[in-house]
């Protein structure tokens, strides 16, 4: 939340230069409250998992901010009750005619195949095109923000020679960005893909911004030049035993998976995990919702 001063106090000009969000008390006065409305598009079929990561990391904030949980409608999920589907979740006929101060789009566990092979793969791209007029903010997760940059900008994704899994360290490139205000000098973020996005691509493309990367798991934070579009390739929102879950499934199903990286203790599956990225996942989803959501969204949401 921001901090309320003097108009004319001097610590303001130095204060704003650090991207911390002062309010002027003229603009306290005249300010208009109201809830944010936010939108996500749950693409995981561990959907009541999901739901619950990402909530966690979103109600850790003195904002106010209403969800609603989006479903496509284009595809039949086998994993999850249909009556918690059919009260929770609404589908875009349903809400194409509302406004949105931020969106989420959900990775999920589609990245070996083409874009274009996803069955509801033309649903998700008229969502995606909607968000351009009907969403302030829209950040995209994992293989959302692999089908984000190749929709919106047309940059590939890669295969891997194998799954990238693991708890990595990245540092942040554009040092400045109030998306990652407050980090250290290096932090960490899960990782669970087989593809990628490369570094050259973003760059090619001036409309976008690449904000922060890994040295093993390479590009992660990317976002648009008007603030609009937010992708990240890793998993912050995830739970301690995330990882821990895919690699014992993996193995289960025979397929021979790598222990995750940095992840448990003296590479022993038999040891609880260590969490490193907790404190580093809360900030970015709150610097998300304040910096580009809260205090740059319109009071009136038709104005999107």
């Amino acid at each position: 939340m921001p901090i309320k001063i003097p108009d004319s106090l001097p610590a303001r000009t130095t204060l704003e230069g650090e991207n911390i969000f002062v309010m002027t008390e003229h603009r306290a006065v005249h300010q208009d409250m109201r809830p944010l409305n936010l939108l996500i598009l749950n693409l995981m079929p561990t959907k009541i998992v999901t739901e619950t990561q990402l909530l966690r990391k979103l109600s850790n904030s003195p904002l106010q901010v209403e969800v609603e949980l989006l479903r496509t409608s284009s595809h039949v999920s086998q994993n999850i009750d249909a009556g918690h589907l059919s009260s929770f979740y609404t589908t875009f006929d349903q809400i194409q005619g509302k406004k949105y101060d931020g969106m989420i789009i959900t990775g999920a566990p589609v990245e070996n195949l083409d874009f274009t092979d996803v069955d509801y793969w033309p649903e998700l791209c008229q969502i995606m095109d909607w968000t351009s007029t009907h969403v302030h903010s829209t950040l995209h997760i994992c293989w959302g923000a692999q089908a984000g940059l190749y929709h919106h900008y047309g940059i590939p994704k890669y295969s891997l020679p194998k799954k990238l899994s693991g708890i990595f360290p990245h540092t942040v490139v554009r040092k400045q960005s109030p998306l990652f205000r407050g980090f250290d000098d290096v932090f960490y973020v899960p990782h669970s893909r087989y593809t990628a996005n490369r570094e050259e691509d973003i760059a090619a493309r001036p409309e976008l911004e690449l904000l922060a990367v890994s040295p093993e798991a390479g590009v992660f934070a990317v976002k648009s030049q008007d603030n609009r579009r937010f992708f990240i390739t890793g998993h912050p929102e995830y739970d301690p035993d995330t990882l821990a879950n895919e690699y014992f499934r993996d193995m289960d199903r025979g397929l021979q998976p790598d222990v995750p990286a940095h992840y448990f203790p003296n590479n022993d599956p038999t040891q609880p995990p260590i969490v490193r990225w907790r404190s580093a996942a809360q900030l970015f989803y709150t610097n998300w919702l304040n910096y580009y959501v809260y205090q740059t969204t319109p009071y009136d949401l038709t104005k999107i």
